[in-house]
């Protein structure tokens, strides 16, 4: 069994996408008036990151992987 201090998704690696999970709790901290920062500490996610799925989330809409 696993540990609850394991993230639900793997840590990603420099060219590997976040899972659709992650993705939808960035616009969701989002929705709730989060910060870029917070929101990057709360995940541990980098801040560029964060401000990149929020980005790409205003633009496209949903936050899926695109094939």
């Amino acid at each position: 069994m696993q540990s609850a201090s394991i993230n639900i998704c793997e840590r990603m690696g420099l060219s590997q996408e976040l899972c659709e999970f992650k993705r939808g709790t960035i616009t969701g901290c989002h929705l709730c008036n989060k910060s870029i920062h917070e929101i990057s500490l709360l995940l541990n996610i980098p801040r560029s990151t964060v401000s990149d799925i929020i980005t790409k989330w205003k633009q496209l809409g949903p936050t899926a992987t695109q094939p």
